[in-house]
């Protein structure tokens, strides 16, 4: 009876607990995000002309979209670093060491010297800080996800998995809006010293992310596992050992969602401006429109998950993403703002929204407490440097092998669409369980 008493505590004050833990993992995920973003919507539009600079723009631009892929195959090192401490010490202390980290790097890229300043110093020291994102980023989401997942009960867990899934779009509108503002000043301006603003200014967010995320309590599942002695020794080894077969299964889930949309979101704001001719404000202001859709559709997708399940709603995202990938490309070459802005919205607001919404709660639900934040984030992070940070250049680099031709384009997005398939297979629903 004694081990009881504790498991009942929580569960009498969760409802207050779990709407501050609630917003703690969506404000800190959004602010970590929004950083993240800021770094792949300019390297196109800065970093390829002040860090990368090349007599051949096309060269420019794939070193700085190198770059931004580089941060990817960081990502699962930071997930395997700050998972341990997740599974070890617990969820909340990461989470504060992951915000940290990502927001140092992002305030001192903005107050970076370029190339012409410092000469190779500047993309060497562009690229260190952009690593640091990476290692933040890798072990930021699987915290937040956990914050939220260990705090529901069976009947809202896929509700609240969501939630810090609303990250990524509330990130991307606020980098997207961020980046149009400033766009609008003189390029000499935009390049001197415009660009560097937002980086400057998300010091501010971190330290409002700090602070909430300081007022929060440990998760019920963490303290449960922790009084009870269930907690791995070496949470890496214990994942590899016994839940290896669940990390290939996230990794290779996690190609739909990670590959198109950075080829939605990212890779469309050069395809669009430098081979269509759209304008960069046309394209930002689509991919801002489009990620509205995914903030309202999030959270529903999450609901409408603790009712059919997160299975059918993975595999519905899925299927829809394999057959829109010819459709997308067909309709941004018609050269036309409305149905640029048509095909975003689709793409990701409609599409892409419920496999991110149950991501989250679908990787929580195939791993123990003891080596959850581990298992998530190895398997999250595998599949995002697998699929994700090499997206763009992947995308540019078969445009300029195939003759500027989009079709090799739309196919990557069917392949990644179609080992997801292959991998959710292998997922048993478990909407009906105890975590």
């Amino acid at each position: 009876m004694a081990q009881v008493q504790p498991t009942m505590a929580p569960v009498e004050v969760s409802k207050k607990k779990a709407n501050r833990a609630l917003l703690a993992s969506m404000i800190g995920s959004s602010i970590e995000w929004f950083d993240f973003f800021l770094y792949g919507s300019l390297a196109s539009l800065v970093f390829n002309k002040l860090f990368f600079p090349s007599s051949d723009p096309t060269v420019g631009l794939l070193l700085s979209y190198l770059s931004f892929g580089l941060s990817f195959f960081i990502r699962p090192l930071g997930g395997i670093i700050f998972s341990h401490i997740g599974d070890k010490i617990g969820r909340k202390k990461t989470l504060v060491l992951t915000l940290s980290l990502m927001g140092g790097a992002t305030f001192l890229i903005g107050l970076l010297p370029d190339y012409n300043a410092i000469g190779i110093w500047a993309p060497i020291l562009l690229i260190t800080l952009r690593l640091c994102q990476g290692l933040g980023i890798g072990g930021e989401w699987g915290g937040s996800v956990l914050l939220a997942v260990e705090y529901s009960t069976k009947k809202n867990r896929g509700f609240f998995g969501s939630i810090p899934q609303l990250g990524v779009p509330v990130g991307m509108v606020l980098g997207t809006i961020a980046i149009s503002l400033i766009s609008n000043l003189p390029e000499e301006q935009f390049l001197a010293w415009g660009w560097r603003i937002p980086f400057i200014l998300s010091a501010v967010l971190i330290l409002i992310g700090l602070w909430i995320r300081s007022g929060i309590d440990e998760t019920p599942a963490f303290q449960e596992a922790k009084e009870s002695g269930n907690i791995a020794k070496i949470p890496l080894v214990e994942t590899f050992r016994h839940h290896w077969k669940s990390v290939l299964i996230a990794a290779g889930a996690k190609f739909v969602e990670t590959g198109p949309y950075y080829i939605f979101a990212t890779f469309v704001i050069a395809y669009a401006t430098n081979y269509l001719g759209y304008k960069v404000s046309t394209v930002l202001n689509a991919v801002a429109i489009a990620n509205v859709v995914t903030i309202i559709m999030i959270p529903a997708m999450g609901k409408l998950s603790d009712k059919v399940g997160r299975k059918p709603l993975y595999i519905a995202g899925t299927i829809g993403t394999i057959l829109f990938a010819f459709p997308y490309f067909y309709l941004l070459s018609l050269k036309s703002a409305f149905w640029l802005t048509i095909a975003t919205i689709i793409a990701i607001g409609i599409i892409w929204a419920p496999i991110e919404a149950v991501m989250g709660t679908m990787f929580s639900e195939i791993f123990s407490t003891n080596v959850r934040y581990t298992g998530i984030s190895v398997g999250n992070q595998l599949g995002a440097a697998v699929f994700g940070g090499t997206a763009p250049l992947v995308a540019l680099a078969l445009l300029n092998t195939f003759n500027d031709s989009w079709i090799p384009v739309a196919l990557y997005i069917v392949l990644a669409g179609v080992i997801s398939l292959i991998s959710l297979a292998a997922i048993r629903e478990k909407r009906f369980e105890e975590l």
